[in-house]
Parts: C-alpha cells; sequence; structure tokens
C-alpha cells in the first residue's frame, strides 16, 4: 500500500491539467517557416503564382434596419423594418486581376454602384446617392486601392514585394493559438497578421484604419469559415471590427471563381 502512493501522487498532480482541458503550447517557428507553412496551407506556392483572376459574389453587411434609407427618385420604397437589430445585406460581385485591377458592382434599393480600379486610377458610380455622373477617386482612395495586396495576399513572395516579416509571439485568437507576425511593407507602413498554430491560416489581420468622428481608429479583419476553390483555400467569411464601433462588418462568399475570364472592359471607366 505504501508503494501505491507515489503513483496515487502522480494522479492527482495530472487530474487538473485533464480536467481543464489544458494542452501543450505550439512550437517555436521562425518567420520564414510560418509563412512557408500557411501558404502549404493555402494551396501552395505553384497554385497561387498560377493565378490570374478572381470572382467573388455574395453578400455584405451595410448597417442595420433602423437605419434611415436614401430612396431615389423613381424607385419604390423598401419593405417594412420587421427586425430593427438585424443587418441590411446587399448582393455584390467583385472581380480581380493582376495588377490590383478590381471592379466592384454593389446593388442597393433598385440600384447598382460600381467601383472600378485599373491598377492606375480609379472611379465610381453612386446612383442610390443621386449621383449619376462617374467620379473619379480621390487622392486618397487611389492611394488606399495602390496600397491594397495583389491577388495573392501579403504573404506569398513577401521578400520580392519588399516586405520583412518578424515573429513577435503567440496570442489568442477566436480561444485558438495564433503565431504573431509583423509585417514591415516596401513603403514603411506596419501592421500585423496572425496564423492559426494548427491549421497555419490566416486568421486574423489588421486592417487599414478609418476615420471617424475626427480620428482615426484601428481595424481588424477577420477570415473564416475557409474552403477549397480549385485547389486554392480561401476564407467565404470576411469580418470587420472597427475599435469603437459596437457593430462589426461581413462579408459571406456565396461563389467564388478562380481564374475566370474577365474582358478588359471590366476595369476600364464605367459609361
Amino acid at each position: 500500500m505504501f508503494r501505491a502512493r507515489p503513483l496515487v501522487w502522480m494522479v492527482l498532480a495530472v487530474a487538473p491539467a485533464l480536467a481543464s482541458g489544458a494542452t501543450a503550447p505550439p512550437p517555436k517557428l521562425s518567420a520564414e517557416a510560418i509563412v512557408e507553412r500557411n501558404i502549404a496551407a493555402r494551396g501552395g506556392l505553384s497554385a497561387w503564382h498560377a493565378l490570374q483572376t478572381m470572382s467573388w459574389a455574395g453578400k455584405m453587411d451595410a448597417g442595420g434596419n433602423s437605419q434611415h434609407y436614401i430612396k431615389a427618385p423613381g424607385m419604390p420604397a423598401p419593405p417594412p423594418n420587421l427586425d430593427p437589430t438585424a443587418q441590411v445585406k446587399l448582393p455584390f460581385t467583385l472581380d480581380m486581376q493582376r495588377g490590383r485591377k478590381s471592379r466592384l458592382e454593389l446593388q442597393f434599393n433598385g440600384q447598382t454602384a460600381v467601383q472600378v480600379y485599373d491598377g492606375t486610377q480609379g472611379w465610381k458610380l453612386r446612383p442610390f446617392l443621386n449621383r449619376h455622373e462617374v467620379e473619379p477617386y480621390t487622392a486618397e482612395e487611389a492611394k488606399l486601392a495602390a496600397g491594397q495586396p495583389d491577388l495573392d495576399g501579403l504573404l506569398v513572395d513577401y521578400a520580392a514585394k519588399g516586405t520583412r516579416i518578424e515573429f513577435e509571439g503567440i496570442d489568442a485568437v477566436d480561444g485558438n493559438p495564433a503565431y504573431k507576425l509583423k509585417l514591415t511593407l516596401r513603403n514603411g507602413r506596419t501592421l500585423h497578421d496572425w496564423i492559426d498554430a494548427q491549421s497555419f491560416l490566416e486568421v486574423k489581420m489588421e486592417g487599414t484604419p478609418r476615420r471617424l468622428d475626427g480620428r482615426m481608429h484601428g481595424v481588424v479583419v477577420y477570415l473564416r469559415d475557409y474552403r477549397k476553390v480549385d485547389g486554392l483555400v480561401i476564407a467565404h467569411l470576411i469580418e470587420t471590427s472597427v475599435q469603437g464601433v459596437a457593430r462589426s462588418e461581413r462579408i459571406a462568399l456565396e461563389h467564388v471563381g478562380v481564374n475566370v475570364h474577365l474582358d478588359a472592359q471590366r476595369f476600364a471607366k464605367p459609361t
């Protein structure tokens, strides 16, 4: 009986850890190794190099139903709001091509808003604001579009893009451990990117700060619901949270097209 006591004490010592579901911390890896595993988890380097165009279709949040609608002349009134707390979800399509070319079409109140960027300059058409003339991007909008990541994101070929990456530690994202990376871009801007320690997929990243109420607010983007599309692994739920704003903004993808044919006119100035 006396000989059994050490075993009893070992069991008692281990039991609390088992009961709490404690798991070993993820292994320490270099920033380079984390990026390599991320690219492999997303489909591999050759698959992303082969990507030339991508199209998204889905719905994006545009605020709660309690907001005031902007009714364009001659358009019918929106349906009554049955749930004031629910989000208004607007159908959209987004076509993208290498060189940061993009065309966003957003359906709202029976009309279509358009934003186009051809890699150098951009235009917008906003009929729901009763603005039926094509307007050029502002200098700030053009700068923002030019600074957006290309189709393959921030991590693919990061060194060739002039980005420096450092490992900064391990954080919890949605209750799971994630590697925190610091990215210093060619233009000197720094941001953070979090890679899930188990799946090695991006789960969180810093977005471009927004100006609200006369001051800048930090932005965080969460990437969820990854699915495989033609060999690539792509997040189908993108949730943006702005510091100091209670309600987040969600983009839910219903269809993703890879290497679809896009006519050059898709990225020309709208008519």
